[in-house]
């Protein structure tokens, strides 16, 4: 009796082995790994933020339940949907088995912030519910992977920076202001009472180098993060009365109002020179963990299928920047990068030939997904926008860019004299909130 059982058991499990073959290569290609940077999920503004709009505004903003910065708990509710959507169609692809994951399956760095590593644990718990998936962080303050502008690790030149800024502005930063002052104006009407200081709005706008080494747009930082705080408040589902004060009903009236984000961008984290002074420490691990040749695991990323980092929208901009990669998704502005958005690398191979694949795409979840909490599934899906060059190919699981060309694209946005070490061994587990 306990042979024919034990056969028994040995058939079930061949044939969910066989069927399990089958999924992930149904459609001719294999998923071998996946490389995620993932921004951090929901939060209110922080101190510095919130300080200097109340000053520029001369009235106090809404209060949040959570600490200034920090991972709220619709934030984490958020990103634990998105972790479980990635890892249903993981596991449909073969790269994750069903259950708690093992050594190969997944590995997740955070940044030290509280709002990365809350963030990086909801999307693990998401992926693989009750088994105390590790997340790991450096022990200090700031984690030279993410953080190396604020570190002073990669000095910029500041020639070079200020030439890159004034070209992006068109060559003149009062140019830059002027077009952007109906974008300015709709963020005044919601933010300034009538026959009151709004002293934010008299500053003209000037370029600063800050005693980190940082450059800064004075007077549009603060506009943007005005912007950014009325999608951050919506996304958290704060009722209406709470956000834009009162000014806004849908996620079409946030939309409006968050384009001064993307312009940010462009004069400052979008300039090439300095994304790849800040992003080729990241950049370089990136290519290290989708290198086949990369064998050394003791300096390099951990041979895993599911290499996670969890960061911030700095870090990905760099990193698209230095890919020449934007975007437009939903209601969202020109290359906006949401909470928990990402910027996902995925390694496939074709069965016939053996030939490599990388296949680039952006994700994000819509502003009302996110607000509303909508569970992601195939009929409700989270926005995406595939990356695509000379050569690559739409195949049945997305657009694949043949390996060696896309990893030359890749390697050749590097800066080497701003990439320093990086160790996976010198940090420490991170368990909860």
């Amino acid at each position: 009796m306990f042979i024919k059982n034990r056969e028994w058991c040995l058939r079930l499990f061949f044939l969910a082995f066989l069927f399990a073959s089958q999924i992930a290569s149904a459609n001719g290609y294999v998923l071998e790994k996946v490389v995620e940077v993932s921004r951090h999920g929901v939060r209110p503004p922080t101190p510095g933020n919130t300080k200097a709009m109340e000053t520029g505004t001369a009235r106090q903003w809404p209060v949040w339940l959570t600490h200034d910065g920090e991972l709220t708990g619709h934030g984490y509710a958020a990103a634990v949907i998105k972790g479980r959507y990635e890892a249903v169609r993981l596991r449909k692809q073969g790269v994750l088995k069903p259950g708690c994951p093992d050594a190969g399956s997944i590995f997740v760095w955070a940044s030290p912030y509280q709002r990365t590593k809350a963030t990086a644990k909801a999307l693990v718990d998401g992926a693989f519910p009750g088994c105390g998936v590790d997340i790991h962080s450096v022990q200090a303050a700031k984690d030279p992977l993410f953080h190396n502008d604020k570190m002073g690790l990669v000095k910029l030149d500041k020639n070079k920076a200020l030439s890159g800024i004034k070209k992006a502005m068109g060559g003149s930063i009062v140019l830059a202001e002027k077009k952007a002052q109906k974008d300015i104006t709709a963020i005044e009407s919601v933010v300034c009472k009538e026959n009151h200081p709004c002293p934010v709005f008299d500053e003209k706008w000037s370029v600063r180098q800050k005693e980190d080494g940082r450059f800064e747009v004075k007077g549009l930082g603060t506009l943007a993060n005005m912007a950014e705080t009325f999608r951050l408040a919506w996304s958290n589902n704060n009722p209406e009365k709470d956000i834009a004060f009162g000014a806004v009903h849908s996620s079409q009236d946030v939309a409006r109002l968050m384009p001064l984000l993307t312009t940010k961008y462009d004069y400052i984290n979008d300039v090439p020179y300095i994304a790849m002074r800040g992003g080729s420490v990241l950049m370089n691990q990136i290519v290290q963990a989708l290198d086949i040749r990369n064998t050394d695991t003791q300096i390099g990323p951990p041979d895993v299928r599911w290499l996670l980092y969890v960061a911030h929208d700095t870090n990905l901009s760099w990193l698209r920047t230095m890919l020449n990669f934007s975007w437009k998704l939903g209601d969202y502005p020109r290359g906006n990068i949401p909470p928990t958005g990402s910027l996902i690398f995925e390694r496939w191979r074709e069965e016939k030939s053996g030939q490599r694949f990388i296949r680039l795409y952006f994700q994000a979840q819509s502003l009302d997904q996110i607000r509303y909490l909508v569970s992601l599934d195939t009929h409700h899906q989270p926005l995406k926008q595939e990356y695509s060059m000379a050569h690559c190919q739409k195949t049945n699981v997305g657009v694949l860019c043949p390996y060696q060309e896309m990893m030359t694209h890749i390697k050749s946005s590097i800066d080497a004299s701003a990439v320093i070490p990086v160790s996976y061994k010198e940090q420490r587990k991170y368990s909860g909130l």
